[in-house]
């Protein structure tokens, strides 16, 4: 695992597969709580199934990058979107992305994608992406500061151990940095509704029917708001996460995603 330096700040990354411009890069942008080690062995695996290479990063604050200050600003995704993606895009000379995101890295791509208008662009891979805030998101993220601080912690490893196997010694500025922003009365009103008509990429929306952290209203209203065309798929017995819950479907779909969006014209 190596490191980049980005507006004073060292990112860790792992590059899978050709160098960047050989053939178009799926750029991974990780959860909120996520990082490079978080997403495992699916990008590479991936990456070798479509041809693309693959750029996997953690943000400021998380795994092995440097630790990000707080409080966090109620705007970080717009930060990561606007400023720090862009950044990371020429850094490694990137002219043809895919963007998969998870969760907050899938509003960091939407922000980006209709934010920038960047030509670089050419589809928005997005798993469990929010671009509102639901009461339903906002309880469990009060649950896991319980479950965090040690409250009705389940059987095995606490939260808090397991969460600082990837984060390390950074781990509680990680998660409270994180937590404390998305429970800010502030972030209530929290909407980037606004940036999806400027997306006229092809898109492919998926989130579990079990998700804890968001409703399929949010998918309705990106379908909705976007210029591109949709493909939004529910996938069963799953959670937050579907390439951990559903591992092998979700690999399928954004396989086929990849190779339907006719990568020799990209």
């Amino acid at each position: 695992m190596t490191q980049l330096s980005i507006a004073d700040k060292n990112l860790e990354y792992v590059w899978h597969g050709p160098a960047a411009g050989e053939t178009p890069t799926l750029v991974f942008l990780h959860e909120g709580l996520g990082c490079v080690e978080m997403w495992r062995d699916f990008p590479e695996r991936l990456a070798e199934a479509t041809g693309c290479s693959a750029l996997v990063y953690s943000r400021a604050g998380y795994g092995h990058s440097d630790p990000k200050e707080g409080p966090w600003p109620v705007g970080f995704m717009h930060e990561e979107g606007l400023v720090v993606l862009p950044t990371v895009l020429d850094a490694f000379a990137i002219r043809k992305a895919i963007l998969v995101g998870h969760s907050d890295g899938g509003s960091i791509a939407i922000i980006h994608a209709g934010g920038t208008r960047n030509p670089r662009v050419r589809g928005l891979i997005l798993e469990a992406p929010h671009v509102f805030v639901e009461e339903v998101g906002l309880e469990s993220i009060r649950g896991i500061a319980e479950l965090y601080r040690g409250e009705n912690a389940p059987k095995g490893a606490p939260f808090r151990q397991r969460l600082a196997r990837y984060h390390g010694a950074n781990v509680d500025q990680t998660f409270w940095g994180w937590n404390e922003v998305w429970l800010n009365p502030e972030f209530r009103s929290w909407n980037i509704e606004e940036y999806l008509p400027a997306i006229k990429v092809p898109l492919l929306l998926i989130q579990g029917s079990d998700d804890q952290y968001g409703t399929p209203e949010q998918l309705r209203k990106i379908e909705m708001g976007c210029q591109g065309p949709v493909r939004t798929v529910m996938i069963e017995a799953c959670g937050h996460s579907p390439h951990l819950d559903q591992p092998d479907r979700v690999h399928e779909l954004m396989k086929e995603f990849v190779e339907c969006a006719d990568l020799s014209a990209l």
